[in-house]
């Protein structure tokens, strides 16, 4: 008797995945009804920036012990998550929460589809009056569309010149296809140099989103097939979170050296 393994308990969601990936590329090519289902796809997520706005916006207003500010563009929203809170960023705040045991405000300057430039004019301005406990950044993806490597270093310069020394920042996401790895690799030599010259730490977001491989690719992208879904979040967030985590340590021992300085 041939005995057959056990379905894989993420084989539904992977099933789906190749799905959606074959009616993305068959549309893509003008292949008709699937042109008609990626158009409505995008447009789906479309409706969903001003409500993920809305809502970080409301929640900024949230008082807490620390602060968490984030430099971003629509990953940092959370748009493909099933909720706001559920994009790397609301998965670093709930796990500085966690580990800290404290109240996190969090302040998500991020805008859905920021470029470096955006970045420069639009969130700089509001991030100069913050003074934030902990700071996270990953901007630059949208870049690559309209790729100018230029324009690229001076507004990574000009936004790194601005953080303080505990911001935690994250190279380019993998684009899996060559030609926009060839610009992605290109971006993130002049990212972790740039780095390198304020002493920023650079969490490896290109290295851990690379590895997630084909399984990734089916698995870990909402329905454009371009923005992260949960599971492709939560990867975001493992890749910030050894870093965030440090940080969250030296809060921690701030707060107990001025503990023992008050009783002293």
């Amino acid at each position: 008797m041939t005995v057959f393994p056990a379905p894989s308990p993420d084989a539904p969601r992977l099933a789906a995945g190749v799905r959606l990936a074959a009616s993305t590329v068959l549309g893509t090519f003008g292949v008709r009804p699937f042109r008609a289902r990626v158009l409505e796809n995008k447009a789906t997520l479309n409706d969903t920036l001003p409500v993920h706005s809305k809502w970080w916006r409301d929640h900024a207003k949230v008082e807490g012990e620390l602060l968490y500010v984030a430099i971003g563009d629509s990953a940092a929203q959370g748009i493909g998550a099933s909720r706001p809170d559920r994009s790397y960023v609301g998965v670093i705040a709930d796990g500085l929460r966690e580990t800290t045991d404290r109240s996190v405000r969090v302040v998500n300057l991020s805008v859905s589809g920021a470029t470096t430039t955006l970045a420069v004019r639009d969130q700089l301005p509001r991030f100069r009056k913050l003074q934030p406990d902990v700071v996270t950044v990953s901007i630059g993806a949208n870049d690559i569309a309209d790729w100018n490597p230029a324009t690229f270093e001076r507004n990574i310069r000009s936004i790194f010149a601005e953080l303080p020394a505990h911001a935690v920042v994250a190279d380019l996401p993998c684009f899996y296809f060559p030609q926009n790895e060839r610009k992605v690799a290109e971006a993130n030599r002049m990212l972790r140099a740039i780095a390198r010259e304020h002493d920023l730490v650079v969490v490896p977001l290109h290295e851990l989103t690379r590895r997630q491989g084909l399984r990734g690719i089916l698995t870990q992208f909402a329905r454009d097939m371009f923005h992260p879904n949960d599971h492709g979040y939560a990867v975001w967030a493992e890749a910030f979170r050894p870093a965030v985590a440090r940080v969250a340590a030296q809060l921690g021992a701030r707060a107990d050296a001025l503990t023992v300085g008050g009783r002293s």
